[in-house]
């Protein structure tokens, strides 16, 4: 860095806090620039005082994605059956869709029933994972 950056890196640490939210306001009123608006760099703030954040009360997931990851040879006809009987496909659009695993066998749909479709593929020998 230059000797004109060190100082002002310095200065900046004298400051005490009070000088420092001034300096903010200041450089906001200046540059007419929003310090709050910062950009995400992947730092989350938790609350100090044991409540939960806005984003976990606000962002409780309610939509879910069921994907059929792998069928075992030896069980890809029963599994077939379970698909065809869950998706509503035809025999050839749902062979194509058991022999191109990974494949979303379900979109959008509530926890209750992606738990379910999990299971009746898993007990035919898929193996399944709910997103």
């Amino acid at each position: 860095m230059s000797d004109k950056i060190n100082n002002i890196i310095e200065d900046l640490k004298s400051l005490t806090l009070l000088e420092a939210a001034e300096l903010v306001k200041q450089i906001e009123e200046v540059f007419e620039v929003d310090a709050s608006a910062v950009s995400n760099t992947g730092m989350l703030m938790m609350p100090t005082d044991g409540s939960t954040s806005s984003n976990e009360q606000l962002e409780e997931k309610t939509e879910f994605y069921v994907t059929l990851e792998e069928v075992p040879v030896p069980k890809k006809i029963a599994i077939l059956k379970v698909v065809r009987s869950l998706t509503g496909l035809g025999l050839k659009e749902a062979k194509e869709l058991v022999e191109s695993t990974p494949k979303i066998i379900k979109e959008k749909t509530s926890k209750d029933e992606a738990e379910d479709i999990k299971v009746k593929l898993e007990e035919a020998g898929a193996k399944v994972s709910i997103k």
